[in-house]
């Protein structure tokens, strides 16, 4: 007799849907403990992250961010790598943006800029991923220890070129000089007037679009290249591709180089599309909240992107939540941390069950001649 199996879209897709489902429930207790119906509470969130253009603009700016963050996680995660230096690598990388749009911005039009700030920003944010990559392959040290401690050093050589460097000599505020107005990324509802269609004024902006691009590059480089074959192997069993001829040191190399590169497009989102000069800490923890996207979306570019969006309802649904009720701004990082939670450390609280409950009702019971020898 043959034994049953789970389909792969109960792990892949039902699984986390009901981890997201569980911190959702235990959310409205929390919103039940300070006075706020969780009915009420979901309805402002949802109507301000997509109940108008407006909002849904910023919730798909922040889900742009969320997005480069993330891929750069499930990139690393496919090679057995736990890559938790995007915040860093997106900061390096957002200084690459920004000095391409301090210095060519003077010079030329944003479609010129743009795509120099997209090599530039990659190079930048892959250099910074260089070290710990190469330390991991060729000395052992372990990429989390390694990546934790670049995320400090990228924030301290920050505050320095702020302070120091690239502060203009009438302010006193640790950012850099605006931009040319030429080097700013169009807004969506800008590209879309050029059509023709009226769309309220928001962050959104080109790199959204780019953004979308990373998703299906990122899916056709993983599963549709011998690098990306090489990828999943060493990720699956390092000792095993090394015994089929793979080269564990190139690998380990080739995945944080490009963690790190799409980790440093985030500046194009965030300096070139929306703030327009370098600020100390841009970043936001954008970089640490992508490990939690990563997670959800099962490290599938597909599911990165619908785990961005998840993250983006909240940032944006949380905003208006608290403009709505003058709840503290950080119920944000609470709602957030739960999600963490279910989708993360208890991933897989619920897989035992859930998988028994699928057996029990869908599994296809033998018939007594199929029982027989």
């Amino acid at each position: 007799m043959s034994q049953a199996q789970v389909p792969a879209w109960v792990s892949v897709a039902l699984l986390p849907a009901i981890n997201v489902l569980a911190a959702f429930l235990v959310s409205a207790l929390l919103f039940m403990y300070i006075d706020i119906s969780p009915i009420d509470a979901i309805k402002v969130m949802w109507t301000g992250a997509f109940g108008y253009a407006e909002g849904i603009g910023y919730t798909l700016y922040y889900t742009t961010g969320f997005i480069f963050t993330g891929l750069a996680v499930a990139i690393a995660f496919h090679a057995g790598l736990f890559n938790i230096g995007g915040e860093g690598q997106a900061y390096i990388g957002g200084l690459g943006v920004g000095l391409v749009c301090l210095t060519l911005g003077e010079y030329a039009p944003w479609y010129v800029v743009f795509p120099v700030a997209i090599v530039v920003g990659g190079l930048f944010g892959a250099a910074w991923a260089f070290i710990p990559a190469y330390l991991q392959a060729k000395r052992g040290s372990h990429i989390v220890i390694t990546t934790i401690m670049f995320n400090f050093i990228a924030a301290s050589l920050m505050a320095y070129l702020l302070v120091d460097v690239l502060k203009p000599d009438t302010t006193m505020a640790t950012e850099s000089r605006v931009f040319a107005v030429s080097s700013w990324l169009p807004k969506m509802h800008e590209m879309l007037g050029w059509v023709g269609v009226s769309m309220s004024a928001s962050p959104l902006n080109l790199s959204f679009i780019f953004a979308l691009l990373c998703c299906l590059l990122l899916w056709l480089f993983i599963w549709h290249t011998r690098w990306g074959y090489e990828i999943r192997s060493v990720g699956s069993n390092p000792s095993a591709a090394t015994y089929a001829g793979i080269s564990y040191v190139k690998i380990v190399i080739i995945a944080m180089l490009i963690s790190g590169m799409l980790a440093g497009f985030f500046g194009l989102n965030v300096l070139q599309g929306e703030l327009h000069q370098i600020k100390l800490n841009f970043v936001e923890g954008f970089g640490f909240t992508g490990i939690a996207v990563a997670l959800m979306g099962r490290n599938h570019p597909l599911g990165v992107l619908l785990a961005s969006l998840l993250f983006g309802f909240l940032y944006q649904g949380g905003a208006e939540l608290s403009f709505e009720y003058g709840v503290d701004r950080n119920i944000v990082v609470v709602l957030q941390g739960l999600v963490i939670l279910f989708s993360g450390a208890l991933e897989h609280m619920f897989k035992p069950s859930l998988e028994r409950t699928y057996l029990k009702l869908f599994a296809k019971k033998p018939s007594p001649s199929e029982g027989v020898a």
